[in-house]
């Protein structure tokens, strides 16, 4: 039961990044860049939108994997014996 809480966890925190990362990309291009001194952590704005393409792909990978293992039931509370 505490596995699957959190694998439950872990999911949703994945889930409510993944949503900011997305909302934080520009469909212009400017990404990072276009929310003025954000930008100024990395040493370019090509930098920022690398990393912040490879964290949103990483985050990406953990959600989909999390999600087919929760909702395949592989992981099971055990059950009470009798």
């Amino acid at each position: 039961m505490l596995v699957k809480t959190i694998i439950q966890g872990l999911w949703l925190i994945s889930a409510v990044g993944l949503t900011a990362l997305v909302l934080l990309h520009s469909p212009k291009g400017d990404g990072l860049g276009g929310l003025g001194g954000q930008a100024q952590l990395f040493t370019s704005t090509k930098s920022a939108e690398t990393t912040l393409n490879r964290v949103t792909w990483a985050l990406t990978v953990i959600f989909m994997g999390l999600t087919v293992v929760l909702s395949a039931g592989w992981i099971e509370a055990p059950s009470a014996a009798l």
